[in-house]
């Protein structure tokens, strides 16, 4: 069975990165999403926010689990028995994706990244632009899964 994992922040999740673990998933007979506890940034939700958030937006996928991690990805993939990692990658992102897939293959040659380029309509979200959007007030309607919307409302202040 081919297991690949998918590690991001997702702070929040949105629903270009629902869209890939759906693509990845019709690749993969398993995706495990890995939410990295410790990433640099500083969060708006905690890790168990964001876990909980994922799950609610990929339960009924079937092969699909999600699981908090601290460290290397590759470790996180190893402990897995994954084959592959696999990145979502908007034009931006690529530079930065590439330097990391490398760092990877060297520290596991055995695992493949797999870029998944972001469909058209997600090419332009990111969780930055979510946040940002949802703490001035704006919609996030169609951006972002439901129960996502409203914990960024609440947290925002909004109705």
């Amino acid at each position: 069975m081919k297991v690949a994992v998918y590690p991001g922040t997702f702070d929040p999740v949105h629903n270009g990165h629902v869209d890939v673990i759906r693509r990845a998933r019709a690749l993969f007979a398993r995706v495990v999403v890995g939410v990295a506890q410790e990433s640099g940034k500083e969060p708006l939700f905690t890790v168990q926010e964001r876990v909980d958030m994922l799950r609610e937006a990929v339960a009924g996928l079937e092969g699909v689990e999600v699981q908090s991690f601290d460290g290397l990805t590759v470790e996180f993939a190893r402990r897995w028995g994954a084959s592959a990692i696999v990145k979502g990658v908007r034009v931006g992102d690529l530079e930065y994706e590439l330097r990391m897939a490398h760092v990877n293959r060297r520290l596991a040659p055995e695992l493949e990244t797999v870029f998944l380029p972001t469909s058209p309509e997600y090419g332009f979200v990111s969780s930055t632009l979510i946040k940002e959007v949802a703490r001035l007030g704006g919609s996030v309607d169609g951006l972002v899964p439901e129960g996502v919307r409203v914990r960024l409302r609440r947290r925002f202040g909004g109705a």
